[in-house]
């Protein structure tokens, strides 16, 4: 079997499998243990994981930074232990009297820049160990809250179901790093009824969205990588040097920034590009990823 080249493997994600197992699929099907994801999902959750294969994991850690979008069902009206459907309700309420009004209104304080204590059932680490695997031990886990920022938030539908509960279907856009079920149980807890998630599809994570993804059965057919250089300069800013320059980076020198005294400037205006920058060669080769400082653009990684 032919290993498989270097690139991001978009893989439209099934119910009921964890993001290792889609992990340890892909590395069957690309011949090579070289595999990672690009940010977690759930068991229950569907949708876009970005997988990266052989030199391309190392593409990842900057990739799972950027912004990804979902669409989810939230449950008004029943709150469970890990804030979406994987769990059995802890308390139930009836959630008749919630208006669409006041789901707008509390959809609203929950976008923008905000403060978001994790889901205690998460990968976080506290002491060194996974949060979901101290609350499996039977400890009680508290965690600080931390920054994070939801873009959007949008309510599609509000669907009131048997049972007196209220089903919410919501698009949200947000930064790497936030728990859509904690948004789903924080909206209960402020409108005083509890929530939890009964449905979450990932859409996308940074460009790649599900248009670009594939079922793993679609994989096992053909597996589609798209070459590091191509998922290079989709996913980041792109900066095409000289043979010298591409001489210098490829010995993990600096260059001079982009938007820095001794440069023009670059794609973000004068203070420079805000993310890692993709530097291609004068072939069109992939050569690393640059971060600016300042006057400087330093090294993050080095590709060749």
């Amino acid at each position: 079997m032919t290993p498989a080249p270097d690139g991001l493997v978009v893989v439209d994600k099934p119910g009921g499998m964890t993001s290792h197992d889609v992990v340890a699929r892909v590395r069957r099907l690309a011949g090579t243990r070289r595999v990672g994801h690009a940010g977690t999902l759930d068991p229950m959750a569907t949708g876009v994981l970005v997988l990266g294969i052989n030199r391309a994991t190392r593409l990842l850690g900057h990739l799972s930074l950027t912004s990804k979008a979902y669409d989810a069902t939230i449950r008004l009206g029943a709150s469970t232990v890990t804030d979406d459907a994987d769990s059995e309700p802890t308390n139930t309420v009836s959630a008749d009297h919630v208006t669409d009004d006041e789901i707008g209104a509390g959809v609203h304080a929950l976008t923008g820049d905000i403060e978001q204590v994790p889901s205690a059932v998460s990968a976080v680490k506290v002491g060194g160990k996974r949060a979901y695997q101290r609350v499996r031990a039977g400890e009680d886990v508290s965690l600080a809250a931390r920054p994070v920022r939801v873009t959007s938030f949008d309510v599609l539908a509000v669907r009131r179901t048997p049972g007196r509960l209220l089903d919410v279907d919501v698009h949200v856009v947000c930064s790497s790093g936030t728990y859509v079920r904690a948004l789903a149980r924080d909206l209960g807890a402020a409108l005083g009824v509890g929530g939890h998630l009964t449905a979450l599809r990932r859409t996308r994570v940074g460009p790649f969205d599900l248009s670009r993804a594939r079922t793993l059965d679609q994989l096992a057919m053909d597996l589609a990588v798209l070459p590091i250089a191509v998922a290079a300069r989709e996913a980041f800013p792109a900066r095409d040097v000289t043979a010298e320059e591409a001489r210098s980076v490829s010995h993990g020198m600096s260059l001079p920034a982009l938007g820095g005294p001794a440069g023009p400037a670059g794609p973000a205006g004068p203070a420079g590009p805000a993310g890692p920058v993709a530097v291609f060669g004068p072939d069109g080769t992939f050569l690393a990823l640059l971060e600016e400082r300042g006057a400087v653009a330093r090294p993050l990684a080095v590709f060749v």
